[in-house]
């Protein structure tokens, strides 16, 4: 039966980590331009801000709080279904590396044991292929944390570069 071809694996964490950094990056650029608006709105309006500086700076409060438990509720979403998968494939691998590893030395000619050393080392390749999905689902995991929070510093230098 002909094999399919394999996709290289490789680059996927590198994205996953490359868009976090970028949109990491934008936010604090975002969040840089708000706090200067925000902070020059404070210092110009002293000690007795007008209602437009007190809704913005209420504002301000309140929406680091949602995009706070917005975050929160979307890594712990994350998480949890992460966990339950990569558990199970965490345990199978060492259950297969185990068993390949005492197949293995129970060989009792060389062919024998240059199979299973074959299959030993499929087993260790998986294990490897199992770290490198967990660092995708952490990658995962942080860019669902990072997506309210980013998308309201964002959202707040547009509008706030409008005026």
């Amino acid at each position: 039966m002909p094999r399919k071809p394999r996709l290289p694996v490789a680059p996927v964490p590198f994205v996953l980590w490359n868009d976090l950094a970028l949109r990491t990056g934008e936010m604090l650029t975002s969040s840089a331009q708000v706090i200067a608006h925000r902070t020059g709105r404070m210092a110009a309006a002293g000690h007795s801000p007008n209602a437009r500086d007190r809704r913005e700076f209420t504002r301000m409060g309140l929406e680091k709080v949602e995009a706070a438990g917005e975050s929160l509720w979307a890594m712990g979403q994350q998480i949890a279904q992460m966990n339950t998968r990569l558990a199970m494939k965490a345990w199978q691998d060492a259950v297969a590396a185990g068993t390949a590893w005492m197949s293995m030395a129970g060989s009792r000619t060389l062919p024998q044991l240059m199979q299973r050393q074959v299959a030993l080392a499929k087993s260790v390749s998986a294990s490897a292929k199992s770290a490198e999905r967990m660092s995708d689902a952490t990658a995962r995991v942080a860019k669902h944390g990072l997506k309210p929070i980013h998308s309201r510093a964002t959202a707040n230098a547009k509008r706030l570069g409008r005026r």
